[in-house]
C-alpha cells in the first residue's frame, strides 16, 4: 500500500473532522484528547470509495482467503457494501438485533455454512465490536480468520481478537495517523505527545480480564487503567511543581488540601501545625486576615516545610495581565513570595497568564485554572470549561491543574482540585454545593479534595482532618483498585 496515498488519506479524514483533537468523554466515562467520527465519510462519496478500495486492497496485499465479507454495524456498513459490490462478492448483514418479526434473523443474506467470512469495521479499540460481529457469525456455522479495520487505536484490540484466534489487519495505526499529522502541520509535537501518553496510558486490555468459563465476555470491554501519583510525578511532561505536589502526596499518603478561612493570623498558624502532618496543601484567603504582617508569611513557609505541604492563596485572579502582574508580584501581600500555588479565572483570556507566570516561572510558582465552581448557578460549565482546558494546555509551562468538580483533562499531568467537599452530600444557603470524598476522587475521577467548614467547623479539628485524609485517600486507592479489575 503506497505511503503517498495513506498520507493522503489521513489528511482528507481530518479535512472532514473524522479525526478530532480536544477534550472528549468517551462512551466508558474516560476523557480522551482524540475522537474519530467516521460516520461522517457517508457524506463525501470520493473518500468514502478511497477507504473502500484501501480496506479492499490491504486485504489482497495480505493474502486473505475468504468466502463472504460482513461489516461490523454500523459505520462499517456502507464500507462493506461498496466493496463487495465493486467486486462482485456475496454480502451478510448483521443485525444490532434481531426483529420479532418474520424470519426474526440476526444475519441477512445467503449463509453457507463451513464459509469464511472476512469482517470489514472503521475503528477498532479494545476489539469488542469486531468479537461480538465474530460469535454471531461462529454461530450461523461460518469460520471467522481475520478482520480489516481502518484505524487500530493501538489499545490492545489486536492482541484481545488474537487470542481469540481472529488476526486484525489495519489500514492506519494510530502511530501513522499522529506522525502524519504532525509532519503537515496539523497538529502540533504537544498534541501528539499527549495522545501517545493518553495511548500508553489506557492500554492496558488484558486478556484474561475479559473471559468467562474460558470463552470471551463479548459485553465487558478493557478497562483503562490510570497511573499513580508517583507515576504521574515521573512523566518529563508534568510541571516541576506539580511533581513535587504529587510525589509528596505518595508519600504521606494524602490528598486533602485543608481551606484555613480564618481571620486571625495566630489561628491559621496553629490551624497549619496541627494538620501541617494530615495535609498536601493549605489553601489560604490571604485577603481576609485581620492582622497580616510579613512576618505571618515567613512563620507559614516555615510550617509548610516543617511538614512537607503546599501553600496556595486563593486569589483568583481575573484582570489584564498588566494588573495581575502587580497584584501578584506586589502591593501588601506580595503573593509571589511566599505562595507555591495560585488560581486564575479565563475570563480575561491568555494575558492573565502571561501576567502571572512572568512573575511566577522564574520562582518556580504554578497556577490553577478555574474550569468549574461549586457554587449553584455557576457558569463556568459546557464551553467555557473546554476553553479553560485548552487555555491549560496552551500555558503549561505556568498551568498545571485545575480548579473543578470532577476530571475534566485526560492529561496526567494536570492536577484536578475539588472544593465544595463534605462527608456528606448537600448544600447552604448561600448557594454552595457539597460533594463527598468517595463522589469527588472515585467516581469524578478528581486529585485532590478541599475541605473547609468540614474540618474548621468541627469540635476536634485534627481528627476531622484525619477522617477525611483517610477517607480521601481510601477513595484514591479504590480507584486505582477498579482500574486495575474492572473490566
Amino acid at each position: 500500500m503506497e505511503n503517498v496515498c495513506l498520507e493522503s488519506l489521513i489528511l482528507k479524514l481530518h479535512d472532514v473532522q473524522a479525526v478530532k483533537f480536544g477534550t472528549f468523554t468517551l462512551k466508558s466515562g474516560i476523557t480522551s484528547p482524540i475522537y474519530f467520527d467516521l460516520r461522517v465519510i457517508v457524506s463525501h462519496p470520493s473518500l468514502m470509495n478511497q477507504v473502500s478500495n484501501l480496506l479492499y486492497q490491504c486485504a489482497k496485499d495480505k493474502g486473505l482467503k475468504y468466502d463472504t465479507v460482513c461489516g461490523v454495524p454500523y459505520t462499517a456498513l456502507p464500507l462493506a457494501t461498496i466493496i463487495c459490490s465493486q467486486h462482485e462478492m456475496p454480502m451478510l448483514i448483521r443485525r444490532k438485533e434481531a426483529k420479532d418479526y418474520g424470519t426474526k434473523k440476526i444475519i441477512e443474506g445467503t449463509i453457507h455454512p463451513g464459509d469464511t467470512c472476512l469482517i470489514i469495521e472503521d475503528v477498532v479499540t479494545s476489539g469488542s465490536s469486531v468479537m461480538e460481529t465474530a460469535v454471531v457469525l461462529q454461530e450461523e456455522g461460518l469460520k471467522v480468520t481475520d478482520a480489516i479495520v481502518l484505524m487500530d487505536r493501538e489499545q490492545g484490540g489486536s492482541s484481545i481478537l488474537a487470542k481469540r484466534g481472529i488476526t486484525l489487519h489495519s489500514v492506519i495505526s494510530m502511530t501513522k495517523l499522529l506522525n502524519v499529522l504532525l509532519q503537515a502541520q496539523r497538529i502540533d509535537s504537544f498534541t501528539a505527545q499527549s495522545v501517545h501518553m493518553f495511548i500508553q496510558e489506557n492500554n492496558t486490555c488484558k486478556p484474561s480480564e475479559v473471559e468467562k468459563d474460558g470463552q470471551l465476555d463479548t459485553k465487558k470491554l478493557c478497562k483503562m487503567a490510570e497511573l499513580s501519583y508517583g507515576d504521574r510525578a515521573k512523566l518529563q511532561t508534568t510541571h516541576p511543581l506539580a511533581t513535587q505536589l504529587l510525589r509528596l502526596m505518595e508519600e504521606k499518603k494524602t490528598n486533602l488540601c485543608v481551606s484555613a478561612d480564618l481571620t486571625s493570623c495566630e489561628e491559621l498558624l496553629q490551624l497549619a501545625d496541627s494538620l501541617g502532618p494530615q495535609i498536601c496543601v493549605l489553601k489560604t484567603h490571604v485577603d481576609v486576615l485581620q492582622d497580616f504582617s510579613p512576618a505571618f508569611t515567613q512563620s507559614l513557609m516555615d510550617l509548610a516545610l516543617k511538614h512537607n505541604f503546599l501553600i496556595f492563596e486563593d486569589r483568583k485572579f481575573a484582570d489584564i495581565g498588566n494588573t495581575v502582574k502587580h497584584q501578584y508580584e506586589g502591593g501588601l501581600y506580595q503573593i509571589s513570595s511566599w505562595s507555591h500555588i495560585v488560581n486564575a479565572h479565563a475570563v480575561s483570556g491568555p494575558g492573565v497568564l502571561k501576567g502571572l507566570s512572568a512573575v511566577g516561572n522564574p520562582l518556580n510558582r504554578g497556577c490553577l485554572l478555574i474550569a468549574q465552581m461549586s457554587s449553584q448557578g455557576s457558569l463556568a460549565t459546557g464551553d467555557y470549561t473546554q476553553a479553560v482546558v485548552k487555555m491549560a494546555e496552551e500555558n503549561s509551562d505556568f498551568v498545571f491543574g485545575f480548579i473543578s468538580g470532577s476530571k475534566i483533562s485526560s492529561r496526567p499531568e494536570f492536577l484536578h482540585m475539588t472544593p465544595g467537599v463534605q462527608m456528606q452530600t448537600g448544600g447552604d444557603d448561600l448557594g454552595q454545593q457539597y460533594s463527598s470524598p468517595d463522589d469527588v476522587i472515585l467516581n469524578k475521577g478528581s486529585d485532590i479534595i478541599i475541605v473547609g467548614r468540614g474540618i474548621l467547623g468541627a469540635s476536634d479539628r485534627v481528627k476531622a482532618a484525619a477522617d477525611y485524609r483517610d477517607a480521601g485517600w481510601n477513595a484514591y486507592v479504590k480507584r486505582l483498585d477498579r482500574s486495575q479489575t474492572d473490566v
